[in-house]
Protein backbone atom coordinates (compact mmCIF):
# COMPACT_ATOMS: atom_id res chain seq x y z
CA UNK A 1 0.00 0.00 0.00
CA UNK A 2 1.03 3.26 -0.91
CA UNK A 3 1.28 6.04 1.75
CA UNK A 4 2.84 9.63 2.19
CA UNK A 5 5.10 10.61 5.29
CA UNK A 6 5.60 13.41 6.98
CA UNK A 7 8.24 14.03 9.37
CA UNK A 8 8.94 16.90 11.66
CA UNK A 9 10.89 18.10 14.29
CA UNK A 10 9.66 20.78 16.92
CA UNK A 11 13.21 22.25 17.11
CA UNK A 12 14.15 22.29 13.46
CA UNK A 13 14.22 25.66 11.00
CA UNK A 14 12.17 24.75 8.70
CA UNK A 15 8.71 24.57 9.62
CA UNK A 16 7.40 23.43 6.13
CA UNK A 17 6.04 19.15 6.06
CA UNK A 18 7.03 17.41 3.49
CA UNK A 19 5.63 14.65 1.90
CA UNK A 20 7.16 11.16 1.62
CA UNK A 21 6.21 8.51 -0.31
CA UNK A 22 6.22 5.55 1.44
CA UNK A 23 5.26 1.76 0.90
CA UNK A 24 3.87 -0.43 3.80
CA UNK A 25 2.50 -4.07 2.99
CA UNK A 26 -0.95 -4.39 2.63
CA UNK A 27 -2.72 -5.59 6.18
CA UNK A 28 -4.68 -3.60 9.00
CA UNK A 29 -2.66 -1.78 11.52
CA UNK A 30 -3.09 -0.25 14.84
CA UNK A 31 -0.75 2.05 16.18
CA UNK A 32 2.07 -0.07 17.68
CA UNK A 33 1.93 -2.36 14.22
CA UNK A 34 2.45 0.90 12.19
CA UNK A 35 5.35 2.48 14.30
CA UNK A 36 6.96 -1.79 14.39
CA UNK A 37 6.36 -1.61 10.75
CA UNK A 38 7.75 1.88 9.92
CA UNK A 39 11.25 0.78 12.09
CA UNK A 40 11.36 -2.39 10.69
CA UNK A 41 11.80 -0.55 7.00
CA UNK A 42 13.54 2.05 8.27
CA UNK A 43 16.42 -0.28 10.09
CA UNK A 44 16.47 -2.65 7.20
CA UNK A 45 16.85 0.44 4.91
CA UNK A 46 20.13 1.47 7.23
CA UNK A 47 21.75 -1.81 7.38
CA UNK A 48 21.68 -2.30 3.50
CA UNK A 49 23.57 1.02 3.11
CA UNK A 50 27.21 -0.15 2.97
CA UNK A 51 30.93 1.72 3.83
CA UNK A 52 31.53 3.84 0.98
CA UNK A 53 34.86 4.17 0.16
CA UNK A 54 35.91 7.37 -1.75
CA UNK A 55 39.53 8.18 -2.42
CA UNK A 56 38.75 12.41 -2.21
CA UNK A 57 35.22 13.47 -0.76
CA UNK A 58 34.00 16.27 -1.62
CA UNK A 59 30.36 17.94 -2.00
CA UNK A 60 29.20 19.88 -5.29
CA UNK A 61 28.33 23.34 -4.44
CA UNK A 62 24.69 22.90 -5.01
CA UNK A 63 24.35 20.19 -2.56
CA UNK A 64 26.63 21.95 -0.38
CA UNK A 65 23.42 24.69 -0.68
CA UNK A 66 21.00 22.50 -0.07
CA UNK A 67 22.46 20.61 3.68
CA UNK A 68 22.73 24.61 4.35
CA UNK A 69 19.16 25.57 4.10
CA UNK A 70 18.71 22.52 5.81
CA UNK A 71 20.82 23.19 8.73
CA UNK A 72 23.29 20.63 8.21
CA UNK A 73 26.76 20.22 5.73
CA UNK A 74 27.62 16.27 6.12
CA UNK A 75 28.56 13.98 3.56
CA UNK A 76 26.33 11.19 4.48
CA UNK A 77 28.78 8.46 5.16
CA UNK A 78 28.51 5.55 6.92
CA UNK A 79 31.74 5.17 9.43
CA UNK A 80 30.83 2.08 11.07
CA UNK A 81 30.26 -1.20 9.85
CA UNK A 82 27.81 -2.12 12.75
CA UNK A 83 24.56 -2.72 11.97
CA UNK A 84 20.92 -1.63 13.97
CA UNK A 85 19.38 -4.39 15.95
CA UNK A 86 15.92 -4.27 14.94
CA UNK A 87 13.65 -5.84 18.03
CA UNK A 88 16.17 -2.97 19.97
CA UNK A 89 15.34 -0.23 17.12
CA UNK A 90 11.13 -1.24 17.40
CA UNK A 91 11.21 -1.15 21.51
CA UNK A 92 13.24 2.24 21.83
CA UNK A 93 10.41 3.41 19.39
CA UNK A 94 7.13 2.10 21.34
CA UNK A 95 9.13 3.38 24.62
CA UNK A 96 9.37 6.48 23.16
CA UNK A 97 6.44 7.02 21.64
CA UNK A 98 4.73 5.84 25.71
CA UNK A 99 7.26 8.40 27.04
CA UNK A 100 5.78 11.42 25.14
CA UNK A 101 8.72 11.79 22.63
CA UNK A 102 6.90 11.86 19.65
CA UNK A 103 3.05 11.96 18.75
CA UNK A 104 1.76 9.95 15.30
CA UNK A 105 -1.56 11.77 13.49
CA UNK A 106 -2.91 9.61 11.18
CA UNK A 107 -4.91 11.36 8.09
CA UNK A 108 -5.68 14.69 10.18
CA UNK A 109 -6.23 12.72 13.74
CA UNK A 110 -4.02 12.26 16.15
CA UNK A 111 -3.30 8.15 17.47
CA UNK A 112 -2.92 7.76 20.85
CA UNK A 113 -3.89 4.26 21.46
CA UNK A 114 -0.92 1.71 20.31
CA UNK A 115 -3.73 -1.13 20.45
CA UNK A 116 -6.59 0.88 18.68
CA UNK A 117 -7.06 0.26 14.62
CA UNK A 118 -6.33 3.12 12.28
CA UNK A 119 -7.76 3.72 8.99
CA UNK A 120 -4.85 3.64 6.57
CA UNK A 121 -5.43 2.90 3.09
CA UNK A 122 -3.51 3.46 -0.61
CA UNK A 123 -2.91 7.24 -0.14
CA UNK A 124 -3.12 8.04 3.64
CA UNK A 125 -0.57 10.63 5.53
CA UNK A 126 0.81 9.95 8.61
CA UNK A 127 2.82 12.41 10.17
CA UNK A 128 5.20 11.91 12.67
CA UNK A 129 6.23 15.10 14.95
CA UNK A 130 9.26 14.46 17.60
CA UNK A 131 9.02 16.60 20.19
CA UNK A 132 11.69 18.61 21.76
CA UNK A 133 11.63 19.54 25.92
CA UNK A 134 13.01 23.41 26.25
CA UNK A 135 15.87 23.75 28.52
CA UNK A 136 16.54 26.67 30.46
CA UNK A 137 17.46 28.68 33.50
CA UNK A 138 15.24 28.43 36.50
CA UNK A 139 15.37 31.73 38.66
CA UNK A 140 14.42 31.30 42.69
CA UNK A 141 13.16 34.80 44.40
CA UNK A 142 13.89 35.10 47.50
CA UNK A 143 11.27 37.66 49.59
Amino acid sequence: MNIYINLKSAGKRRPILEKTPYCLPDESYNLRRLIEAVVMQEVERYNSRGLEEMLLPFLPPEEIEQQCVAGKVGFGRIYSDKKANPSKAVATALSGFEDGLFRVIVNDAEATDLNADLNIKDGSVITFIRLTFLAGRLFAINY
